[in-house]
């Protein structure tokens, strides 16, 4: 399968959660709306962290600081989407991991961002 060209296009995603996509072991992304998107996408480590997250760097057996936040990580194929209103799974697939994290031009949005200047 060809891989499909990255669109200047960014999913916002906290950390643990962006480092499990890019391990392969987050096929899932939970989100409270659709997306129509099927593209290969960049994924942000967002910097925001709440106590679900540091519950979830607990079960990684990893602390807050140990992935990188504010940053393109990498990106993914956005390859489905299913569920209902408010709760809504988007499939995920093929991640790749940048070779070195990269800051973005823009501000990131809570979703979705277009990292770099057209």
């Amino acid at each position: 399968m060809a891989k499909s060209v990255v669109q200047n296009r960014a999913l916002s995603v906290r950390q643990p959660y962006a480092e499990q996509i890019m391990r392969g072991t987050k096929k899932i992304e939970y989100r409270s709306r659709s997306t129509i998107i099927r593209d290969r996408v960049y994924i942000y480590a967002s910097k925001t962290l709440t106590t679900r997250e540091k519950q979830a760097y607990k079960k990684m057996k990893k602390e807050p600081g140990d992935f990188p936040v504010g940053v393109l990580i990498g990106t993914v194929d956005i390859v489905g989407c299913a569920g209902g209103p408010g709760d809504y799974e988007w499939h995920l697939a093929n991640p790749n991991r940048l070779k070195k994290p990269i800051k973005p031009d823009n501000h990131p949005q809570p979703v979705w961002f277009k990292p770099f200047k057209e």
